[in-house]
């Protein structure tokens, strides 16, 4: 059974390394951090003189009025489009902490921390760029891509062809230092669903990263944990370099490629136990638990395990597969709930196995609550969404559910 959907899709290509052009692309990431940061101080000194809010359209139309002038003739080495593009990244950080969704007032930032820029629409062309799809050995084969920004011809390694619309190009560079171009596509792309007519509850374990309601455990290698040990002896040598030497910059970049091996490893094993159970199941049940809560009583080693990263890319994969994942209520009872009579009792943290009072019955408490997590999301009305579907559960206040 095959069906057909439009998707946006992100394709990310690294930029071979050329000095010159790692120096052009490094002064325009420079234009575009004086961009935002004169934004951010005309929004406080505007608002601190008339308590207003200056508009997106307005700060559009003013961008482009003072790439005119002499003072801000640095801004015309950036496109106009990608200076308006900045100016909207400033309207977002600004709505969200109208919003309440920022725990503060949009900052300044230095240009060393300022990492991307966008062309929305205009200011590139792919020169040459293999549409086809080109397999070596049962893998794509890697070729080298030709784009043009500006004028400038820049290579990058083709290592997935890229299909459908592109609508915008985003320049990035990673903490490393390595410069990055993030494509955002939309795409007809065929699903194939494959019907396998088994649901599964999972519960979310510091000891065991997943337990089905079968009671199989899903493991997670702590990658932090286990490169600890070199994270902490790159920090000290970090910390004995004068800031701003070369020294302690080539120490920062070690760093910095030793957090995202643990990132990368981490994601990797996310992805691949995200199509092992889509692989297995049609339909996913899983707890939407408070992450943050979390991180304040066990701390490092729920970021760690990062299951809220693993929740997004389990939600994309089964988007693609024609899957279904449900989150019930964060406040729905599953650990101190027997699955065999419904007999609800306290649970201790230390206590690892759940011994039920009314039925006599003995579980492990993960498997105990993977299978109540089961039976809470298939016995609940649903709300249907694009990607994913949130069974709905009335909160203990009588609020409205959590989405």
């Amino acid at each position: 059974m095959s069906d057909s959907t439009t998707i946006h899709k992100m394709y990310k290509y690294r930029l071979y390394r050329c000095h010159k052009q790692d120096r052009k692309l490094r002064h325009k990431l420079f234009v575009a951090s004086t961009v935002w940061n004169h934004f951010i101080a005309f929004q406080r000194r505007y608002y601190r003189l008339t308590q207003k809010y200056i508009s997106l359209h307005a700060m559009n139309k003013h961008v482009l009025k003072l790439r005119k002038t002499q003072r801000f003739v640095l801004w015309r080495d950036l496109h106009s489009q990608v200076c308006q593009n900045v100016c909207r990244r400033v309207d977002d950080a600004y709505q969200r902490f109208f919003k309440k969704l920022a725990q503060g007032r949009p900052k300044f930032k230095k240009a060393r921390r300022y990492s991307s820029f966008t062309f929305p629409q205009s200011g590139y062309q792919l020169v040459s760029f293999n549409q086809n799809e080109v397999k070596d050995n049962g893998k794509y084969a890697r070729a080298r891509a030709s784009l043009k920004i500006e004028g400038e011809t820049y290579q990058f390694v083709q290592h997935r062809p890229m299909m459908g619309e592109i609508k915008t190009l985003t320049v990035k560079r990673d903490p490393v230092g390595r410069l990055w171009l993030i494509f955002s596509v939309v795409e007809e792309q065929t699903v194939f669903v494959s019907s396998t007519g088994k649901s599964g509850g999972f519960d979310f374990g510091l000891k065991t990263f997943l337990t089905d309601d079968e009671g199989r455990g899903y493991t997670s290698a702590q990658y932090f944990a286990h490169g600890i040990e070199t994270a902490r002896k790159l920090n000290r040598r970090l910390a004995g370099k004068v800031e701003g030497s070369h020294r302690y910059k080539r120490a920062r970049r070690a760093l910095a490629k030793h957090s995202a091996d643990v990132a990368n490893k981490r994601r990797d094993h996310h992805f691949k136990l995200a199509h092992r159970l889509g692989d297995d199941y049609d339909t996913l049940y899983f707890e939407d638990l408070n992450i943050a809560g979390m991180k304040r009583l066990w701390g490092r080693k729920v970021s760690d395990l990062s299951f809220s990263s693993f929740l997004t890319i389990l939600k994309w994969v089964a988007s693609k597969r024609g899957k279904t994942i449900v989150q019930i209520g964060r406040f729905e009872r599953t650990t101190g709930k027997c699955s065999h009579c419904g007999q609800l009792q306290k649970l201790e943290l230390r206590e690892r196995t759940f011994h039920c009072d009314s039925c006599h019955i003995t579980l492990d408490r993960d498997h105990n609550a993977a299978i109540n997590i089961l039976r809470a999301g298939a016995s609940a009305p649903y709300l249907s969404d694009a990607k994913t579907k949130v069974r709905l559960r009335s909160r203990v206040d009588g609020s409205s559910p959590r989405l």
